[in-house]
């Protein structure tokens, strides 16, 4: 295949990983693989066809091999949990609310039911941290 070929093969498969598929970051080596057996013909390195077939499968293989992992690793870094909802809002408790118990709390505009899900009373009057919602109940406790 002329050096070229090698060159236009790799660019679509390099394009094809980067712009149309997620192809979990194998077609990069495919495509690289194919770019430097172009740069080899392009260089003067002429080889015969069957080792220029063998020697794309081996650098797509063995480069695959070493350093896929890392580089996919590197690049698609896990995404911080990013928290969603009332959770952690601070509210205030109209009334004394022993721990399982429940009342109505004013919240965002709306009326809300609210159990405190501590191991402590929240004193009438006070400043409670909402720790998680069940439904359409805040679990709160005393902050």
């Amino acid at each position: 295949m002329p050096w070229w070929g090698w060159i236009v093969i790799g660019a679509l498969l390099l394009g094809s990983e980067l712009a149309f598929i997620d192809a979990q970051f194998y077609l990069v080596f495919l495509g690289t693989a194919a770019l430097i057996v172009g740069m080899f013909d392009l260089g003067g390195i002429e080889l015969p066809i069957w080792a220029q077939w063998l020697t794309f499968a081996a650098l797509s293989i063995i480069s695959m091999l070493l350093f896929r992992r890392k580089l996919y690793g590197l690049l698609r870094q896990p995404v911080a949990d990013i928290p969603i909802g009332p959770t952690g809002d601070v509210v205030a408790v109209p009334i004394e609310l022993a721990p399982g118990a429940e009342c109505r709390i004013d919240y965002r505009g709306s009326t809300w039911d609210a159990r405190n899900a501590g191991e402590q009373t929240i004193a009438a009057g006070s400043q409670a941290r909402i720790v998680r919602v069940d439904g359409l109940t805040l679990k709160i406790a005393h902050q």
